[in-house]
Formats: structure tokens, sequence, C-alpha cells
């Protein structure tokens, strides 16, 4: 939550640093990047909505997973958020960055 995601994911597709609000639900952007097109979905980490990341497992090719790393016990709970996600059937043949 507030991990600037968002930031990452425009600078990808504008080039720049954009500041943003949090994401509360999604956002879906089409980025462009060394003649690859990559559609990405933004997806907001709010505890109360992580239930809903499994809508957007099918078909999903690559995840880009934003951890805090400055605050330990966030990075606990992610890598367990992330062993979950990535046990599920969809994501077995998923690239993880």
């Amino acid at each position: 939550v507030g991990l600037d995601k968002t930031t990452i994911l425009y600078k990808l597709k504008l080039g720049e640093i954009v500041t943003m609000i949090p994401t509360i639900s999604f956002k879906v952007e089409t980025v462009e990047y060394k003649n690859i097109s990559f559609t990405m979905w933004d997806v907001g980490g709010q505890v109360k909505i992580r239930p809903l990341w499994r809508h957007y497992f099918q078909n999903m090719q690559g995840i880009i997973f934003v951890v805090d790393s400055n605050d330990r016990e966030c990075v606990s709970r992610a890598r367990e958020e992330l062993r979950q996600m990535l046990n599920e059937d969809e994501l077995q043949d998923t690239l993880l960055m």
C-alpha cells in the first residue's frame, strides 16, 4: 500500500515520474517498451481487496511484485502473500519480477 507501484507503471509508460494517489481498485494501461506491447494491471494492495487479485490471474504472463523493503513486518507479510499467490494453478508458469 503506497509503495509507488503506479509510479513504476507510469515511468515505463511515459518515461517520467508521475505522483499518484494510492490505487483503490485497479488501473489498466498498455505500455510499449522496446517494441513490445504490455497490458499492465495495477491492482491496489489494501488487505480488504487482496481476495480480488485472483480474478486477474487468468492468462497472466508475468507479475511485478512491489514490496516496501524498509518495513520488516511488511516484507514478512508480502512473502506469505506472494507464496499463496504463486501456489494458484493459474500462476504456475507465470514469470515473477
